[in-house]
């Protein structure tokens, strides 16, 4: 039983040595994806993102409750959200407003809260 312990341990072991490599896999993933995308629109965003930017600004405008400590950015269509909010539903609800915005494709959330 002792030897069985052993060598679950040891590949628990194992597979944590190669946690850092998988994260590590997955942002490389993440930075080429976005650098097709700095290719195909060029360093100023796609056609259209300054708008929708403005869009979702404009609708955060109409939630005083979020604060003004959301940064918001659009690259083809996609927004990132960044900053700091008060509580986790805060972050859900700016999300949500966000996703309204004309012409928006997916929300990427990089906000974090307060009070967790």
């Amino acid at each position: 039983m002792s030897n069985r312990r052993s060598r679950n341990m040891e590949k628990r072991m194992n597979i944590a040595k190669l946690a850092p490599l998988w994260c590590a896999g997955f942002a490389l993933i993440g930075a080429l994806s976005g650098c097709a995308t700095f290719e195909k629109c060029g360093f100023k965003g796609c056609p259209g993102d300054a708008q929708v930017t403005a869009e979702v600004n404009a609708l955060f405008d109409r939630h005083p409750e979020l604060g003004t400590s959301i940064q918001v950015q659009t690259l083809d269509q996609v927004v990132y959200l960044y900053g700091l909010v008060d509580t986790p539903l805060d972050s859900e609800i700016a999300e949500s407003v966000a996703r309204e915005a004309p012409g928006v494709t997916r929300v990427v959330s990089s906000m974090t809260s307060g009070n967790n």
